[in-house]
C-alpha cells in the first residue's frame, strides 16, 4: 500500500501541473513580463503567507498540525524584506490582494482556525513547493531582473536555516506518513490539497488577466 505522502502527491499531481504551467507563470519565467508583474505576484504571496503563519503559533501544540510547524520554514519576514525592496519602505500602504488571493487566504485562515488537518494540506502545497519549484523562480528572477544572488527581492525563496533541502523534504514526507488521521480524514486532506492548488491557480489566472502579453 502506498504511503500517505505518495498518495497525496499522486492524487494532486494534475492540479499541481495546472498551477505550475499557468500562462502567467510561463510568461514570468520566460522573461516576457516586467519586474512589476513579479512584484505583484510577491504581494499576493504575502497575503497567503500572512494567513498561513498567523495561525502557526496556535497550532504548534496541536496533535495533528503541531509537528509541521517548523520555524525554519517561515517566509513572512523574508517576504516583507522583498516587498520593501520591490515596493519601497511604504509597501504596506501600496499592496493589495486580488479577489482570488483573498479567497485563498480566507480558506487557509479557516482551516487554521477550525480544521488543523486541512491546514496541513495548505502547509504542504506551499512550503514543499517553495523548497522545490521555488528555486527555479529565484534563479530566473535573479537573471531576468538583476537581483543580487539570494538577496533582497528573492529572499522569499532562500531557506537559510535549511542546509539540506532534500533531507528536509524527506523528513517532511515522513511526517505526512505519520499524520494522526484516519482514512476518511486522509481523504479529506487530499481533497483540500487539490483545493489548495486550485486556489493557487485562480490567483495565477487573475494575475494573467492583470498582466496580459500584448498580442
Amino acid at each position: 500500500m502506498d504511503s500517505f505522502s505518495t498518495v497525496i502527491r499522486t492524487a494532486s499531481h494534475e492540479e499541481h501541473v495546472q498551477a505550475e504551467t499557468s500562462t502567467f507563470m510561463s510568461d514570468l519565467l520566460g522573461g516576457r513580463l516586467g519586474v512589476d508583474a513579479y512584484a505583484r505576484y510577491t504581494e499576493q504571496l504575502w497575503f497567503v503567507y500572512e494567513a498561513l503563519e498567523a495561525g502557526a503559533g496556535r497550532l504548534a501544540s496541536d496533535q495533528v498540525a503541531g509537528p509541521f510547524i517548523r520555524p525554519e520554514l517561515f517566509r513572512l519576514a523574508s517576504l516583507e524584506r522583498d516587498l520593501a525592496h520591490l515596493r519601497g519602505p511604504e509597501w504596506r500602504s501600496r499592496v493589495s490582494a486580488l479577489p482570488a488571493t483573498r479567497a485563498y487566504a480566507d480558506r487557509v485562515r479557516e482551516c487554521a482556525d477550525a480544521w488543523p488537518a486541512g491546514y496541513i494540506a495548505h502547509h504542504y502545497t506551499r512550503y514543499l513547493g517553495d523548497l522545490s519549484g521555488g528555486q527555479i523562480i529565484r534563479d530566473k528572477a535573479e537573471k531576468t531582473w538583476g537581483f543580487a544572488r539570494k538577496g533582497d527581492g528573492v529572499r522569499f525563496y532562500v531557506f537559510e536555516e535549511i542546509s539540506n533541502p532534500a533531507a528536509f523534504k524527506r523528513s517532511y514526507r515522513e511526517l505526512l506518513d505519520e499524520v494522526r488521521a484516519d482514512d476518511l480524514e486522509k481523504q479529506r486532506i487530499v481533497a483540500e490539497c487539490k483545493r489548495a492548488f486550485a486556489l493557487n491557480t485562480a490567483v495565477f489566472r487573475a494575475l494573467g488577466e492583470e498582466f496580459p502579453l500584448s498580442a
